[in-house]
């Protein structure tokens, strides 16, 4: 890992799981695989500090474990799965859009959690709903139920690995770590489960009884044995399914600015008709025939089958060749080519970088440099019609950045600058890196400068925070409009202006960092698509 990744994770364990955690993860992140004892040996924490944040680790898939030769247990560090804390508002936002609240909270809690029961879920959420409620409304666990099947049917969610069911037998003691392993057919079969009941508001008449937390209940009746019936069937957040989905939707929204909402259409529905049959890694969707696509158009699309291949026939002549032709039979079958629809997303990315950075101009050069392959210096002034000296200047300035790069092919064995040819060429995987590299140090540094206006500005928000506290509470107890008037006056109009231009900032910087992560998102799959490639 690059020193950037390594302290954009320190920050995300730090923001998300607090200083313990995040000193133990990041000591993982920095030396690799190691041992319990070498762990608190190098942090210089207690063997019991070290072990409960392994377990916050483990829980939230952050850390792994295995068995070594040599009979040690050793714990790493997934730091790909770390930096996918950054995509977490991201994550619970697509679970809003496409199932409403519930798949939302659904969500919400399995990221907050790690890890959990389908039962626990369904009952988190629906007392979270309840509470939302007008007075007197329930949410009913079967709704909430219903959502998460369907998040199972669609692999939004799917099953923790379990360990294998071999004890230790006879003279066969127990292996020292559990080998944890699931089945592909199983990832998202839901427990058999009948989930009878509504959710419970925390402040209800009853709450002190029926509310009471399953631990004390266990030490008040120890020999009360009652497990969920879905006990040790743990669910999980499926990564890859949601990157899955944001890689479809980029692909859809580049093919409605290229052509048009029509062609962005027929695309979604090639794309969500192969969506749970093909594989996140797959280089091409399953290949669909023009009758089974005009049969899956969405009801308010009502274009004839002719003016469908028509359409079909302009996405496949497209020189970016997202959709392609793989038969004749079924009046034709057609799949989308995802390497190729990643790369040109990615190579748009770089454009776009070039031309905010170094101007239009450069981004000229560099889209000639991407079509032309390798181009002499003079050859770049005459295609561009840039004078001499100004695009001597821009192709230094972008050589100077890593954005291109330069090419010797000498004529004689002795690299003579007279008789070698200087050929300028742009690496996209190289500089989609090398960028990447960038995009998590503004990250990085964006969170640095969020926390710091925080801090900066701690004493105002307490008080603002205990203002607002005194102001709930007048209110439910039904204070005069003069009482009210004289707690809101605590804050002084300065002080108020500062809060608003402090809000402000905030929200700015957050909406920059999930900008920034758009970006991050599709340089990795690029990059990822291209070195499995």
């Amino acid at each position: 890992m690059s020193q950037a990744e390594i302290k954009l994770a320190s920050l995300l364990l730090r923001e998300h799981f607090g200083e313990i955690v995040e000193k133990i993860g990041s000591h993982l992140v920095r030396m690799g695989s190691q041992p319990l004892r070498m762990i608190a040996h190098g942090t210089v924490m207690s063997l019991d500090q070290v072990r409960k944040a392994l377990c916050v680790l483990i829980q939230h898939h952050l850390v792994t474990f295995q068995l070594q030769k040599r009979g040690q247990v050793e714990y790493e560090a997934q730091c790909g799965r770390i930096l996918r804390l950054l995509r977490y508002p991201r994550y619970i936002y697509t679970a809003k859009t496409l199932y409403s609240d519930t798949g939302e909270l659904i969500v919400e809690e399995l990221l907050l959690n790690g890890q959990l029961t389908m039962s626990a879920v369904v009952k988190k959420v629906a007392d979270r709903l309840t509470e939302t409620m007008e007075e007197g409304k329930t949410m009913d666990y079967g709704e909430v139920s219903n959502t998460f099947m369907r998040l199972a049917d669609t692999h939004f969610v799917q099953r923790c690995p379990v360990a294998s069911e071999i004890l230790g037998s006879g003279d066969v003691p127990p292996p020292p770590v559990p080998a944890l392993a699931m089945g592909e057919k199983d990832m998202y079969v839901i427990p058999n489960l009948n989930l009878i009941g509504k959710g419970k508001r925390r402040h209800s008449e009853n709450a002190d009884e029926e509310e009471e937390h399953p631990a004390k209940r266990q030490k008040r009746d120890p020999d009360n044995k009652e497990l969920p019936p879905d006990d040790g069937i743990y669910w999980q957040t499926n990564f890859d399914r949601f990157h899955q989905h944001f890689r479809d939707q980029a692909i859809v929204g580049a093919v409605a600015n290229r052509m048009d909402q029509t062609s962005s259409e027929i695309v979604r529905t090639m794309l969500r008709m192969s969506e749970v049959t093909t594989s996140s890694s797959a280089p091409y969707t399953q290949p669909l025939s023009s009758n089974e696509i005009f049969r899956s158009l969405p009801a308010g699309y009502n274009i004839s089958k002719q003016t469908l291949d028509q359409y079909l026939t302009l996405l496949a002549d497209d020189p970016l060749e997202f959709v392609g032709k793989a038969g004749e039979s079924g009046g034709g079958m057609y799949v989308i080519n995802l390497y190729k629809a990643l790369a040109s997303l990615a190579t748009a990315t770089l454009e776009s970088i070039v031309q905010e950075r170094f101007g239009s101009r450069c981004a000229r050069i560099f889209r000639l440099l991407l079509r032309k392959k390798h181009l002499e210096q003079k050859q770049i002034e005459d295609f561009a019609m840039i004078p001499a000296k100004e695009a001597k200047e821009m192709m230094y300035k972008m050589l100077s950045a890593n954005i291109v790069a330069l090419q010797e092919i000498p004529k004689t064995p002795d690299h003579a600058p007279s008789r070698t040819f200087y050929l300028y060429t742009v690496n996209t995987l190289s500089s989609a890196r090398m960028l990447l590299q960038r995009c998590y140090k503004s990250v990085a540094n964006l969170i640095e400068r969020r926390l710091h206006e925080t801090k900066e500005n701690r004493r105002l928000l307490e008080k603002s925070q205990r203002v607002e506290a005194i102001l709930a509470s007048m209110q439910a107890t039904g204070a005069e409009e003069a009482q009210l008037q004289e707690v809101e006056e605590m804050i002084t109009p300065p002080e108020r202006q500062q809060l608003e231009t402090l809000k402000h900032n905030v929200n700015k910087m957050d909406a920059s960092e999930n900008q920034v992560d758009e970006t991050i998102f599709l340089l990795e799959s690029y990059i990822g698509t291209t070195v499995k490639h």
